[in-house]
């Protein structure tokens, strides 16, 4: 039997198992999230009059302005936020909230994601995100101190430009924050356990990815057949500890959105990332690092081995909390942010 079909092979059997529901474990998993309280929060309902900036390549990019209330204290900064893979600018629901009105603030989807356009084939790749970042940047923050936050791929966004603009540090950029990411060295099967089988990992993660490509309408699908299971393995890899089922609905409708065929384009970019060399500017202006000690897709150790590339800079362990630490630990990652805020305020005042 060949490689791809015994691939293929696998991923039906994934997929038959999902169409049956699974197993009574996944079942009572499903049940068991669903009666966890629920959370009043009207996810996905904070949103600003829309722009579209277009990239170097001719993607739009579906861009967001909270600009400052009339009245409130004038602040120089504006915060940029950069999401990560599968998910859209929704994911800082938490920190748009506490920030509405306050600060000066720009939300995007990255390319292929949310309400943005489709990238063209070889175009989905971090460095082309960090490219999209400047673009945002030129378009809707021309000038003005600036802090980046990213969260995962968008972390890794924020290391991409850093590579390609150093110069911007310490002098455009004043601040960073790096939220469950990496610079380099991510297992890339870790990225699939969500939405494959284990065994198919490894060494034959990007055949596999590439191979189901092809077939992606077919486990666009199976997502949707299986919702039980899928629920169960947003749970269990986006969170650590147990959070309302309204946070677990939340993050599964924002990846089972984003199609097979756009996972598979960005897939190969995580392999060959390698960019901690270029983390080092970061060290000229305040940044945070934050992370849950149960992050089964970028764990703690890319974030401690961050913090001790980027002199000076800030690290907090969120204990027990996962991948989606900024929706499940939003009161401690807030806190950490406004320290990050203060910190890049002052600097400006202060150089």
């Amino acid at each position: 039997m060949s490689a791809r079909r015994r691939i293929l092979g696998a991923a039906a059997g994934a997929v038959g198992l999902a169409a049956a529901g699974a197993a009574f474990g996944v079942r009572r998993q499903d049940r068991a999230i669903g009666r966890r309280r629920v959370d009043s929060t009207p996810f996905g309902s904070l949103h600003s009059k829309p722009l579209t900036v277009v990239a170097e390549d001719g993607v739009p990019l579906h861009v967001e302005v909270d600009e400052l209330e009339h009245g409130a204290a004038s602040s120089p900064l504006t915060v940029v936020f950069c999401h990560g893979y599968a998910l859209n600018l929704d994911c800082w629901h938490f920190q748009r909230a506490a920030y509405r009105g306050l600060v000066r603030a720009v939300y995007y989807d990255q390319r292929s994601h949310g309400r943005s356009g489709r990238s063209p084939d070889g175009h989905a790749t971090i460095d082309q995100l960090g490219r999209d970042l400047q673009t945002v940047l030129d378009h809707v923050v021309p000038d003005g101190p600036v802090v980046l936050v990213g969260h995962s791929m968008g972390g890794m966004t924020v290391v991409a430009y850093a590579e390609q603009h150093p110069e911007a540090f310490g002098d455009r950029v004043v601040g960073v924050g790096l939220i469950s990411t990496t610079a380099g060295g991510l297992d890339p099967s870790r990225v699939l356990l969500p939405l494959l089988p284990a065994k198919l990992g490894g060494e034959l993660a990007n055949r596999t990815i590439r191979t189901l490509a092809r077939r992606h309408q077919l486990v666009d699908g199976a997502r949707r057949a299986g919702r039980s299971v899928a629920r169960v393995a947003t749970d269990l890899f986006a969170f650590g500890d147990e959070v309302p089922a309204a946070y677990v609905d939340f993050v599964d409708h924002m990846l089972s959105s984003t199609p097979f065929e756009v996972v598979a384009e960005f897939f190969p970019s995580f392999r060959s990332l390698d960019k901690f060399d270029a983390v080092e500017v970061m060290g000229r202006v305040p940044t945070t690092i934050i992370c849950g000690t149960s992050d089964r897709l970028t764990s703690i150790g890319h974030s401690r081995k961050l913090h001790a590339r980027i002199q000076g800079s800030t690290l907090l362990e969120c204990e027990g909390a996962g991948h989606l630490v900024l929706l499940e630990r939003h009161g401690q990652v807030n806190a950490a942010l406004d320290q990050l805020l203060s910190a890049a305020a002052e600097r400006v005042g202060h150089p």
